[in-house]
């Protein structure tokens, strides 16, 4: 009787090991489901003898490709491939996963270059993950989030002083193509140095030469060992275009659980419209606006939905969002534009006639809105930046009046001069952003009229001259601004006289130059 009893625990055990090898082996498939294609298409595929299978389902194919269900209709049920469709027939066989599409996440992904599967595209070797995740998961409750309350600096002053994002908001780039969206995305990263952010960057419908060229960037900076790139490119199958920003949420909300904070950026979201629309339009969904599927909206809001600030029973991670959108012809009230600033906390747009006058970043300061950001932002900014943006917005308008060459006031006429001054102010080049402290420096600079004494064209060589002087001569009121601290009138004071006395023999030299200097000491005598 013993020995039965523990032949039978025996068999028992041995059952239990060879389930587990099973799984472990081919994870949650499911031998006995077995279907057979019917048709396949461009990117999808019908099939049938599935009748256990469930929406958004992981399917394998022949060849070990892998497929998500999207219809299920009454005699078949439609599939998204996730890899090439040649080479899929009709009338192969297909196996059902039991699982929902996932993802690897954890720290084994910092570096490294991989497709919305979470497969290895950089030749580094495999992905040590320390688990998976579904690719499409609920987003944090109300109760769950914390408001949003601390900066994330993009190292531009035209945004950091006037449209400021905080950690946890979703700000969406818009803009006509080749005005510098992705450009500013990429100094935003390069700007987390140091800043113990982790920034995921979602290239979705991009040429493969501009993604390369985003990536040696960041390698460039010394940032990509903090980052992370999904890329599903301009040749890659619309299925794998759809769900690469949910993959890199995914992969995203890892870090955010972990009480870290993140920065993701989506590359761009009109580009993985249309991979859903011409995925809806094959499976014979009901078309609606500009053939768009009617619940377009719903697959934007539910991935931004995910961008929070956890409270801190949550962790106190924050996941930050900024979405890029591509417009035609200036047209900012076109559909999925209009969807997403709705849905965003703001928004940064770039004027494609800003670009071409050589103001870069394009950023249109009228248009642009920062609905959260502006609580988070440092003391330092609000002390200098806060009638900056309606002063600037005033002088563009009568920029464009004094164009017909009408009479000028003196206030006008000064009004018209600190603007220009402002314009020069806040360009900036690629690839060099700017400490906060360095920012407002520059920005005191302004307000004060320190640079009234110098021309429009050298406010740029004076702008440099004020941020050696500062932070050479001032380093403990810049660890102040940059800790937080409010501005005190002593510390601008300070600054001003600085950034005085940095400019002196460049305003010595420009009058030496000028000769109505020369003039008007005639006249005096």
């Amino acid at each position: 009787m013993k020995d039965e009893r523990t032949l039978n625990q025996s068999l028992s055990d041995t059952f239990v090991i060879l389930e587990r090898v099973r799984k472990e082996y081919e994870p949650g498939l499911l031998p006995d489901e077995v279907g057979t294609i019917s048709f396949v298409g461009q990117g999808i595929a019908r099939a049938k003898g599935l009748p256990g299978a469930r929406s958004e389902e992981l399917l394998r194919l022949q060849g070990n490709r892998l497929g998500i269900v999207f219809n299920l209709d009454e005699n078949d049920l439609s599939l998204v491939l996730l890899d090439e469709s040649e080479g899929v027939q009709a009338g192969e066989s297909v196996y059902r996963t039991g699982r929902v599409l996932d993802v690897p996440v954890g720290q084994g992904l910092l570096g490294r270059v991989v497709d919305a599967m979470g497969r290895p595209l950089d030749e580094l070797g495999p992905i040590r993950a320390e688990e998976r995740r579904p690719a499409e998961r609920r987003a944090p409750e109300v109760m769950e989030r914390a408001p949003v309350s601390v900066p994330l600096q993009t190292g531009y002053k035209v945004i950091d002083a006037l449209i400021p994002i905080g950690r946890g908001q979703r700000e969406l780039i818009l803009g006509d193509r080749q005005v510098g969206k992705t450009a500013i995305a990429v100094d935003t990263i390069i700007n987390q140095k140091g800043k113990d952010v982790i920034c995921v960057y979602c290239a979705i419908g991009q040429r493969n030469s501009s993604i390369a060229t985003v990536i040696q960037d960041l390698r460039e900076h010394e940032i990509m060992e903090n980052s992370i790139v999904v890329a599903a490119g301009a040749e890659a199958p619309a299925g794998l275009k759809f769900v690469a920003p949910y993959a890199a949420t995914t992969i995203a909300e890892y870090f955010m659980e972990q009480g870290r904070d993140v920065l993701v950026i989506y590359d761009d979201l009109t580009r993985h419209a249309r991979a859903y629309r011409e995925l809806s339009l094959l499976l014979r969904r009901p078309p609606a606006r500009e053939a768009y599927p009617g619940d377009i909206f719903y697959i934007h809001s539910r991935l931004l939905e995910r961008a929070t600030h956890l409270r801190e029973e949550k962790g106190g991670g924050s996941l930050t969002a900024l979405p890029i959108v591509e417009t035609e012809a200036q047209n900012i009230s076109a559909y999925i534009p209009t969807n997403l600033v709705s849905i965003t906390d703001g928004q940064i747009y770039l004027s494609p006639e800003l670009f071409q006058q050589g103001i870069l970043p394009a950023v249109d300061v009228g248009t642009s809105v920062s609905r959260v950001g502006g609580k988070t932002q440092l003391p330092a900014y609000r002390a200098v930046a806060g009638d900056l943006r309606v002063s600037y917005s005033q002088f563009e308008e009568l920029e464009t009046f004094a164009r017909f060459g009408t009479q000028l006031d003196e206030e006008t006429r000064k009004t018209l001069e600190r603007g220009r001054r402002a314009r020069e102010v806040l360009k900036q080049a690629q690839y060099e952003p700017m400490p906060a402290s360095e920012q407002v420096a520059v920005l005191i600079s302004l307000i004060e009229g320190v640079l009234d004494r110098v021309s429009t064209e050298m406010v740029w060589e004076a702008s440099k001259k004020i941020v050696e002087a500062v932070r050479t001569k001032l380093s403990k009121v810049c660890r102040q601004i940059e800790a937080g601290e409010p501005l005190s009138p002593d510390a601008r004071k300070s600054i001003a006289m600085e950034a005085e006395a940095s400019i002196t023999e460049l305003v010595r030299g420009e009058e030496d130059a000028d000769p109505r200097v020369d003039e008007k000491e005639d006249q005096k005598r």
